[in-house]
C-alpha cells in the first residue's frame, strides 16, 4: 500500500473511532475495516482493478427504474 494509501487508512480509522467510541458502538470501526480490506482485494487483483478503473465512454448501457423488472 502506498504511503498516502496507509495515511488515508489510519485517518479515516481515527476518525471513526472517535465516533464509535463517542456513540458506545464499535461496529463503525469493523465496517470500516472491512471496505479497506474489499478495496485492497481489488488492488491485490490486476484483472479485477483493470475492470473497475477502466474508462467506460460509451455508459453502461440503459439502467431501469427502482422496482421494475429488467
Amino acid at each position: 500500500m502506498a504511503r498516502s494509501g496507509i495515511d488515508t487508512l489510519i485517518s479515516e480509522l481515527v476518525t471513526t473511532a472517535s465516533g464509535a467510541v463517542a456513540l458506545d458502538n464499535l461496529a463503525p470501526i469493523a465496517l470500516l475495516l472491512t471496505q479497506w480490506r474489499h478495496s485492497a482485494e481489488v488492488y491485490a487483483d490486476p484483472a479485477l482493478l483493470a475492470i473497475l478503473t477502466r474508462d467506460h465512454e460509451d455508459g453502461l448501457g440503459p439502467v431501469p427504474a427502482p422496482g421494475t423488472a429488467e
